[in-house]
């Protein structure tokens, strides 16, 4: 595998800093390539504005469009190109970052919104229907995905029946709206729960499971996402009648239940 390691947190010292570093080895004991994009270590601009485009300030800004003409016309920002370049020479994408209230830290959130830029990962139609190339086709089809978060959080309260709801519901803008919609294919999230309270044990557990993940990520089956253009959805994307039944939300959107997620 040839994989960038998106990491979110601000202190290498923590379990997630600790859990980064047993990835790294683990993928080049077996021979996998790896860049990384540290986005506290990098401080990393989170925030989208005009400069980002090479876009006159004085005049109205449309991100979608501006966005588009900066990629074609190899104007982005270097920051910007930069994250692509490797996000490109990559065929897998880790995303390891601490749940902060029931979603990624804002530094994460902007570098989907800077790096994501139309053209580049969205924005693109076949050229015979015409019809828009997202949700399972698009400009980054043939990546695979993996979210490793850490929660405060107990396994079971991350479960169907928790408190906190379900962790795939909780990840579904990011792995769906975001990876899914580009055409990234999104294996099963790895969920490492009580963060705050680990123990020496806890940690070898941790450590040990993330070694397997990354061990048998080339062979993972993805979550079992909908294709926008495989006949599921009508002309106004909605599901047809008979495929939404009876579910409804994010779970009307998987073609097979996805699995547990284990703590």
């Amino acid at each position: 595998m040839k994989v960038l390691w998106l990491f979110a947190h601000p202190d290498q010292r923590s379990l997630s800093g600790a859990l980064k570093t047993e990835g790294l080895c683990t993928l080049e004991a077996h021979g996998h390539q790896h860049r990384v994009s540290d986005l506290y270590a990098m401080k990393w601009n989170p925030v989208v504005d005009a400069a980002d485009y090479d876009h006159d300030p004085a005049d109205r800004l449309l991100v979608g469009p501006a966005s588009e003409r900066a990629y074609s016309d190899g104007h982005l920002s270097p920051d910007i190109a930069a994250e692509q370049q490797k996000l490109t020479w990559a065929d897998t994408l880790i995303i390891q970052f601490p749940l902060w209230w029931y979603g990624m830290p804002a530094i994460l959130k902007g570098w989907f919104d800077r790096v994501f830029v139309k053209g580049f990962a969205f924005g693109v139609t076949d050229p015979v229907t015409g019809r828009p190339q997202r949700y399972g086709d698009g400009n980054l089809t043939g990546k695979r995905a993996m979210v490793i978060t850490t929660a405060g959080a107990r396994a079971a309260t991350l479960g169907p029946r928790g408190v906190n709801g379900d962790l795939n519901d909780l990840l579904f803008p990011l792995q769906h709206g975001t990876l899914w919609y580009t055409g990234i294919s999104v294996v099963p999230p790895l969920l490492i729960p009580g963060a705050d309270r680990t123990t020496p044990t806890a940690f070898a557990t941790a450590a040990t499971r993330l070694h397997e993940r990354l061990h048998s990520l080339p062979t993972t089956e993805p979550l079992p996402f909908r294709h926008q253009n495989n006949g599921d959805y009508d002309d106004d994307l909605l599901l047809h009648p008979h495929l939404a039944r009876p579910h409804t939300g994010p779970a009307a959107h998987y073609t097979a239940p996805p699995p547990p997620v284990r703590g």
